[in-house]
């Protein structure tokens, strides 16, 4: 395994984010621990959680699956990097919900509680919260982290000047700030190479792509159309309608010799400012194949095709559109 560290932190995690999203939905509880036990084997120690994920408003399935997996000891919780979220409806009333200081206290102690430990690596706002001031998030996060609770702040789905924003204020309260942005990130998805992933890079910002595959699109799907979400009427459309670019892509990887989802994952480590990219592996066979993506060197002549079959914006902005 390789290891990278968490934006500008001195956090070492692996380059590939175990995204537990599937464990209880898609996978059973007897296979996410044995998923989450060879990911540990395989030197993955960053996983990826949130208090929605299991789709049951105010349980945390996934949550609940992660803590009784810790509870089997072994230092299971220790050498587990853990980065979980906050932000979407936990319940019924008017403050379930967002990044209020009221909210944030509870929505830690959920997790806390449904994780089985005392403390969270990383605590992530889900989306940006516009009805809440920083300094109110902020005050709420340092006696979270002064209390042991929470160590690294982070982001997802925020804009480059909701980071550069928050992280301008959390310097003049002399806080870290956010050290980490969870952005929808692949070579289906670059809008973010616009704005976003400069400011991570002037912030000292790590990304964590999430969706990195397009939604299983850049995964061979051509091969694959009938298998999980591929199968889906959405899915099955847009294939259509991209087969000619779907085809050249899944040539280039063949031509390469190498898998297409592991191709697009090590495109993404390709860029300085990803620290890992989010796998969701539903069974241990896509999990212990996605260990190839380290081993892929893209050279200029791979990006330049590439990005003739993905095309970017073609710089950050301005430049991407003006002089």
């Amino acid at each position: 395994m390789q290891y990278a560290q968490l934006g500008r932190t001195g956090l070492k995690v692996s380059k590939l984010c175990l995204g537990t999203m599937n464990f209880g939905p898609q996978t059973s509880e007897a296979d996410s621990f044995a998923i989450m036990d060879k990911a540990l084997d395989l030197g993955i120690n960053f996983f990826d959680s949130a208090d929605v994920y299991g789709w049951k408003k105010g349980e945390g399935i996934t949550e609940q699956i992660v803590g009784r997996w810790w509870a089997q000891g072994a230092r299971r919780r220790e050498r587990t990097v853990l980065a979980t979220k906050f932000y979407g409806d936990m319940g019924d009333g008017p403050n379930d919900r967002h990044c209020s200081a009221l909210h944030l206290k509870q929505a830690v102690e959920g997790s806390l509680k449904r994780l089985k430990t005392d403390y969270i690596d990383l605590y992530q706002m889900h989306h940006i919260d516009r009805n809440t001031p920083w300094d109110e998030v902020w005050q709420a996060y340092e006696v979270l982290v002064q209390q042991g609770k929470v160590l690294y702040a982070g982001s997802s789905n925020f804009a480059a000047w909701n980071i550069a924003q928050a992280n301008e204020r959390a310097a003049k309260r002399n806080f870290l700030g956010l050290v980490s942005e969870q952005s929808h990130y692949s070579l289906k998805v670059r809008q973010v190479e616009l704005e976003v992933v400069p400011a991570c890079r002037a912030y000292g910002v790590g990304i964590i792509p999430w969706s990195p595959l397009g939604g299983g699109l850049l995964g061979g799907v051509l091969k694959k159309a009938t298998e999980g979400r591929r199968a889906s009427e959405g899915v099955q459309k847009e294939i259509e309608t991209r087969r000619p670019q779907l085809q050249a892509w899944e040539d280039f990887c063949s031509k390469l010799g190498e898998e297409p989802a592991n191709v697009a994952l090590a495109w993404l480590l390709h860029n300085p400012v990803v620290t890992a990219p989010i796998i969701g592996p539903r069974t241990m066979e896509q999990l212990t194949g996605t260990l190839r993506v380290l081993d892929i060197k893209l050279d200029a002549a791979s990006l330049k095709e590439i990005d003739s079959i993905w095309p970017g914006p073609g710089n950050q902005a301005p430049e991407a559109y003006a002089w």
